[in-house]
């Protein structure tokens, strides 16, 4: 058994410096790496190239460290709710790769499984295929596109043990399994971590052989990106 337990969130994010690239799960607020995050805010670190489903909002996630410039490039599905965000990226301030959310989850996938590039449809025809491969199959046209390659990936699950192994919740799943093991180092933080033995096997998503790093996180938000409830009668 390769135990993979740090004690915290500053152990976990040794070896993290200026100008690397990260990926960081979650979609909106919804499952992202929330100690992770903000440790890359106290930290100060600059000229960051962030893989992620879009930025958070203005005062939480990723926001964080767009607030304090901290971001280089985000390659993202779209901008959401975050005004800084699009601020950033119409003035020119932030460098800006949009893709399609498909190719966003295969691409970590891809580099996960060691894979170096995919062939999907999605973007043909469009500027998002400008000045890439493109092949026909079956009759249909693909484009190709790179697996990524990331310094990091930071994590979020529900419960994991020592060894890494891990389960998620609900929606909170999104990006995060895809992301494990897709990076040099994976750092997962974890609601609730548990000794080796604890989880039953036929209930884990992701095997501890993608995780390096794991460390129990604290003082989760949870924060709802746009609540909507219904109208009282």
């Amino acid at each position: 058994m390769i135990n993979k337990k740090v004690h915290n969130v500053q152990e976990a994010l040794k070896g993290v410096t200026n100008h690397m690239t990260l990926m960081l799960g979650g979609f909106g607020l919804s499952g992202i790496p929330e100690n992770a995050i903000a440790e890359l805010v106290k930290l100060g670190l600059n000229g960051l190239t962030c893989i992620s489903n879009n930025a958070g909002v203005d005062d939480f996630g990723l926001g964080l460290l767009l607030q304090k410039k901290q971001i280089k490039k985000m390659i993202s599905s779209y901008v959401g709710e975050n005004d800084e965000f699009e601020r950033q990226m119409l003035s020119g301030e932030l460098d800006v790769e949009l893709i399609p959310q498909g190719t966003l989850s295969e691409r970590c996938r891809a580099a996960q499984a060691g894979f170096p590039a995919i062939y999907t449809p999605a973007g043909y025809g469009t500027e998002v295929a400008d000045g890439k491969e493109t092949r026909e199959f079956d009759g249909k046209m693909y484009v190709l596109e790179h697996a990524f390659k990331a310094d990091f990936a930071f994590v979020k699950a529900w419960k994991g043990d020592e060894s890494g192994n891990l389960i998620f919740k609900g929606t909170a799943r999104n990006f995060n399994p895809n992301m494990c093991g897709a990076a040099k180092i994976t750092v997962v933080e974890v609601e609730e971590l548990l000794p080796v033995g604890s989880l039953d096997p036929n209930q884990i998503h992701v095997p501890g052989i993608f995780v390096q790093r794991i460390f129990q996180g604290d003082k989760y938000e949870k924060r709802i990106e746009q609540r909507t409830v219904r109208q009282r009668i």
